[in-house]
């Protein structure tokens, strides 16, 4: 027998018994053979009927220095509000803001709003520092609050802003939109609440963010102004966490913060970390400036919610393996593997705080709830690790 010949067969029979014994150990590779990939079966869920809000406010805005406020109005109009006034002290500000809202009323001050009974909540986006004491005014004139994250940036703030809520008995509710104003976070807490993935352990909420520093005010780099972006940007992921899991204690076991590349601003942080966990549950938070030029959006926003029975994945603003517009939720569980398009999902939000100021409820978002997503997020911040710049 020739050597080539001698050889061939020691190397198939050592390929035969080694796949006997994979087999032996791991019969699971071998139930389907070895490439079970499967197309994702495509759930295309369609607009819901839904009636006209059964209840409506009158509303006004007071801050327009972020572009969040836009998505914020929406929400409450489209929720059944009004708007009827605006402030803000930039002349630039108020011109896109009226183009978009040719009907509302620009005030002459912030007094002039507070003054008006009819109003019965005030949204804003202000500048983050100034959006507490804001908020304490509006509740000591008698009116409910709503703030873009976020909505309080250290901890005496917070302080302030719970006496005065529970004082004044008024509702303070921030706009974490990344869940709130998203449709496959939406979609995703129905499939939890109805048992898709069984009980959720973990949460992974990464938000990626693109850096231009041309387009951002002087006040955004300043994290005395901005918070910080464990304060900022993850207080979205610490509602996440808390929401999803269904946690109404948590800590922060880890943070860290760092500047690696935003050089012209040392004081600024580009990147950060944080774990945190409840009772019942864990979630790791990373948050960045470094999403890259050739990607066709902001950020590749992802969220990953692991349970006992399955796991969901979304992919909020795009999906770079080829499916076009974001909202895309992925759900894997003991049965099957799922796509859904959750574009035209209903956003309740707005909806709900209506209900809420007119029938003094907590429909939108528990106070309670609403504090300890922005306290997880604080404490993240003023404990966090510096590990670079």
């Amino acid at each position: 027998m020739s050597t080539s010949r001698r050889n061939f067969l020691r190397k198939s029979l050592a390929s035969a018994t080694g796949l006997t014994a994979m087999s032996m150990f791991h019969p699971e590779i071998f139930a389907g053979g070895f490439n079970q990939t499967r197309t994702p079966e495509e759930v295309i869920l369609k607009p819901e009927l839904r009636p006209a809000p059964a209840n409506s406010i009158k509303f006004s805005v007071i801050g327009l220095n972020h572009g969040h406020i836009y998505g914020m109005t929406d929400a409450l109009t489209g929720g059944g509000g009004k708007l009827v006034s605006v402030y803000a002290r930039e002349p630039e500000l108020l011109a896109g803001f009226t183009k978009r809202y040719p009907d509302v009323k620009v005030a002459r001050s912030e007094e002039e709003i507070l003054d008006d009974n009819s109003v019965k909540l005030v949204a804003s986006a202000s500048i983050p520092v100034d959006r507490a004491p804001l908020g304490i005014r509006v509740m000591m004139a008698g009116k409910d609050f709503m703030a873009d994250k976020p909505g309080i940036v250290t901890l005496s703030q917070l302080k302030e802003v719970k006496k005065t809520q529970k004082q004044t008995g008024r509702i303070y509710s921030i706009m974490y939109s990344e869940r709130l104003g998203n449709p496959a976070s939406v979609k995703a807490g129905e499939l939890i609440r109805d048992g898709a993935i069984g009980k959720v352990v973990q949460t992974i909420g990464l938000g990626p963010h693109r850096m231009n520093p041309s387009t951002r005010p002087d006040w955004f780099f300043d994290p005395g102004k901005a918070g910080g972006i464990l304060c900022d940007i993850g207080s979205h992921q610490c509602d996440q966490f808390l929401f999803y899991t269904g946690s109404t204690e948590a800590e922060v076991a880890l943070s860290q913060i760092g500047n690696f590349n935003t050089v012209l601003y040392p004081a600024y942080q580009d990147f950060g970390d944080m774990i945190v966990r409840s009772p019942n549950a864990s979630g790791y938070i990373r948050i960045d400036w470094f999403t890259p030029g050739g990607l066709a959006t902001w950020g590749d926003g992802r969220t990953f919610i692991l349970g006992t029975e399955g796991y969901i994945e979304m992919r909020k603003y795009i999906d770079i393996a080829g499916r076009k517009g974001g909202d895309h939720l992925f759900l894997v569980n003991k049965k099957e593997t799922l796509y859904f398009d959750c574009s035209q999902v209903y956003m309740p939000y707005g909806e709900q705080l209506v209900d809420d100021v007119v029938n003094r409820t907590e429909t939108a978002m528990t106070q309670d709830h609403c504090f300890l997503a922005t306290w997880l997020a604080l404490t993240a911040q003023k404990k966090a690790v510096r590990i670079a710049g």
